[in-house]
């Protein structure tokens, strides 16, 4: 018992200190990650070398291909840009493998607790905390790969060494099932465990004991090239098509890389063993069998994705017409369905990601605020035919005010939800700078609510006035009425430009000038009202619907600016 808890110890130790050590490098590449993957994917080649590039910098083959998946659900890469990004992902993380196999050429664990001391204290001086969080996940990563390979040393010369040696020696005929097994083995584990790292840490420390026969050892790792795919197709389950077929490519380029590894296995692993220098009769007793095993393995996991990637690289525009082929669009209009496009609930988040997720729901939500203003619009026009009802103008009147009470609904479930995923990123350590933008995104989205609500208020005054089927409005006010609706118009679109351009590029000036617009003419039409009611231009009744109109188009105004100046950093 206490050998099986210190295995699982030193393994989440293991598991802890490579999503300690990723994270970090994730935070010290901050935005340039984004970047990176919007400018280098020109084309499949650039594309792949980018993938490299940024899994290498951040030692998680996951963080890059769920990065790489959200923005192909935020529109910002197509999909042969993230096939050939995904392709060049899978060469990047085999120098996690090489890392670790570093563990077996000498005691790591000696040498941890210096890094321990040193990150502790970087931390502690806030400035350089995420470099200290860096050294912290590699300690951690080294000391629990050590303490994996004591304890399963003591697990197979101790004891219990007949009972584990007797496990794995009813596996050890060359069988084409026992391959299969030890294949779907290592593809079940890592999808459990959701880490490629962390079995193939297993791999190296059961077959550098000699329990595990290398033959097998390669068949988890080819196994753990399928389980860590799995991933990704569970995040993209509520992205859209384009991400679904994403990460599908990703599981079907590493399923047809084990296909054709499988058919020419004997000659493949015999160069890779001859590049390593491992001899297979070479006995476990040896001093350098844990190295030449572990080595062996790492070597056999960079050939393996080096050679897939650099044979179906050729082959990109045939694995989108496979993935686009397996995966259709549906064939429905999600605009009046309320769902999240951009924020997936996926896991190894890095709160870089997320909060550009979570701006690209907010510039969904404010998009879909104006398509609901021009909603109350459009039944201002129709309530304008009040006394001429036909060709259906009633049911149509009706209809559009039903869709505004749903785009209300919405509004008011994408403020929750999008809140709520803006508090579990806050749960995270953050930078100060990233704290400021989920505040922003906070206020923005209270406002864009407020916006709806505004418009939700304008259509029920509206659909109130049509029914009462009395006094109505007068030519003048339905023009005034119009007037006001395009500035407030005008000041929605400016909102929208802001949230889909940059915010150095944006003239503040022109959302403030459109609001003291909005103010004034307000203000003008407040007294042209009392003096038309003086001069029975129409009841007082309707005078008050109309400029309940009025006011809540200033409001709406207001919330505009609003988002304008949370957007901007402006309190």
């Amino acid at each position: 018992m206490l050998v099986l808890f210190k295995l699982l110890g030193s393994l989440a130790l293991l598991m802890f200190g490579m999503k300690s050590m990723s994270d970090a490098l994730q935070k010290m590449a901050g935005p340039q990650l984004r970047h990176v993957l919007g400018a280098m994917t020109t084309n499949r080649f650039t594309g792949m070398l980018t993938g490299i590039f940024v899994t290498a910098a951040v030692q998680s083959s996951t963080a890059t291909t769920l990065m790489t998946v959200s923005f192909v659900n935020a529109g910002l890469l197509t999909l042969v840009q993230a096939i050939s990004v995904i392709m060049g992902a899978h060469i990047g993380t085999t120098v996690t493998a090489w890392i670790m196999s570093l563990g077996f050429s000498f005691n790591i664990t000696d040498y941890v607790y210096p890094a321990f001391f040193l990150g502790i204290i970087l931390i502690y001086m806030k400035k350089h905390r995420i470099v200290g969080d860096f050294l912290f996940g590699v300690a951690f990563l080294f000391l629990g790969l050590g303490t994996l390979r004591t304890t399963g040393a003591e697990a197979v010369t101790g004891e219990y060494a007949e009972a584990v040696n007797y496990f794995f020696d009813s596996f050890n005929a060359s069988t084409i099932w026992n391959s299969l097994l030890f294949l779907f083995m290592g593809t079940v584990l890592t999808l459990c465990v959701q880490s490629s790292a962390a079995i193939m840490a297993i791999t190296m420390t059961l077959c550098s004991t000699g329990v595990l026969h290398i033959d097998q050892g390669i068949m988890v790792v080819l196994g753990e090239n399928i389980g860590t795919t799995i991933t990704s197709n569970i995040v993209a389950l509520t992205a859209n098509v384009q991400a679904r077929r994403a990460a599908f490519a990703h599981l079907s380029i590493n399923t047809l890389g084990v296909i054709w590894v499988l058919i020419v296995l004997k000659p493949f692993f015999a160069a890779v063993c001859s590049f390593a220098g491992f001899d297979a009769s070479m006995p476990p007793s040896d001093p350098e069998f844990a190295l030449k095993a572990s080595m062996t393995l790492a070597t056999f996991h960079s050939a393996f994705n080096v050679s897939n990637t650099f044979l179906l690289i050729w082959f990109v525009p045939y694995v989108e017409r496979f993935v686009c082929w397996v995966i259709k669009p549906k064939k429905v209009d999600e605009e009046d369905e309320f769902r999240l496009h951009f924020i997936t609930s996926g896991i190894m988040k890095t709160p870089e990601l997320s909060v550009l997720e979570a701006h690209k729901e907010i510039r969904s939500f404010s998009e879909r605020m104006q398509r609901m203003f021009g909603m109350v619009k459009e039944l201002l026009t129709l309530s304008s035919s009040a006394n001429n009802k036909k060709d259906n103008k009633e049911s149509d009147f009706n209809k559009l005010y039903s869709r505004i009470e749903k785009y209300e609904g919405i509004s008011d479930n994408m403020e929750l939800e999008i809140a709520k995923y803006l508090d579990q990123v806050g749960d995270a350590h953050l930078s100060d700078e990233t704290k400021a933008k989920i505040r922003a995104m906070l206020r923005e989205i209270s406002e864009l609510e407020s916006i709806g609500d505004a418009c939700f208020n304008m259509a029920r005054t509206i659909s109130r006035k049509y029914n009462a089927k009395e006094d109505h409005f007068t030519q003048a006010q339905y023009d005034h009425l119009h007037q006001m609706m395009e500035l407030t118009d005008q000041s929605l679109s400016q909102m929208n430009s802001l949230m889909l351009g940059r915010k150095e590029a944006f003239d503040v000036n022109r959302s403030f000038n459109i609001e003291h617009e909005i103010n004034n003419f307000r203000n003008q039409l407040k007294a042209q009202n009392i003096t038309d009611i003086n001069n029975h231009e129409y009841t007082y009744a309707v005078g008050t619907i109309y400029m309940d109109l009025i006011n809540e188009c200033e409001k709406l105004g207001d919330y505009v600016v609003n988002v304008v100046e949370a957007r901007l950093g402006i309190r």
